[in-house]
């Protein structure tokens, strides 16, 4: 029986369970959103949320902690330098647990787990990347590139005219030119 025991283990061992936990939780931090049963982005909120306040903490022993965790040292750096700074002023709630239906082949109900500022932050940088754009090329340049392109497309068409053709003969079936004896 389950008394007093509140965390799904789903059907694995602790140290499966442990090592499971702390790849996705490595996983959430790097890309800032995975995909993932609603089960399991149920108890990863657990545990990413104690690694994030672990960085506000910012901590020599939370770092320690943290990285006793997640066992991932640009991991625990980007999360101590980048993201827990953003959640100084909020006490708790760094996720979000976005619900995407059922997967095909089991029926599984499927959920995206986000960080919270970390898409906002992500969204806004995204914008400014697509504002470069290529410089335009002058017409003339591209009159002239578009002529050379056809000129030798135009000289192969030609040749492939004044070739002599063995009609109604399938190539594989043709004989070869017999050399010439002196």
């Amino acid at each position: 029986m389950r008394h007093n025991r509140d965390e799904k283990r789903f059907d694995r061992t602790y140290s499966h369970l442990k090592s499971m936990f702390s790849n996705m939780t490595n996983d959430l931090v790097v890309s800032g959103r995975i995909k993932t049963t609603t089960p399991r982005a149920k108890a990863l909120r657990r545990y990413a949320e104690k690694m994030i306040t672990l960085g506000k903490d910012g901590s020599l022993s939370a770092r320690r902690r943290a990285m006793a965790f997640m066992n991932n040292k640009a991991t625990v750096t980007k999360l101590f330098a980048e993201i827990a700074p953003q959640y100084k002023e909020r006490n708790g709630g760094y996720t979000r647990i976005l619900k995407l239906g059922v997967r095909p082949g089991d029926n599984a109900s499927m959920s995206i787990i986000e960080l919270v500022e970390g898409v906002k932050a992500a969204a806004e940088a995204k914008p400014k990347a697509k504002a470069k754009k290529a410089p335009a090329k002058p017409k003339a340049k591209a009159a002239t590139a578009k002529a050379a392109s056809e000129k030798p497309a135009k000289e192969k068409a030609a040749k492939k005219a004044a070739a002599p053709k063995e009609e109604g003969v399938p190539k594989r079936t043709r004989k070869k030119a017999e050399p010439k004896e002196d």
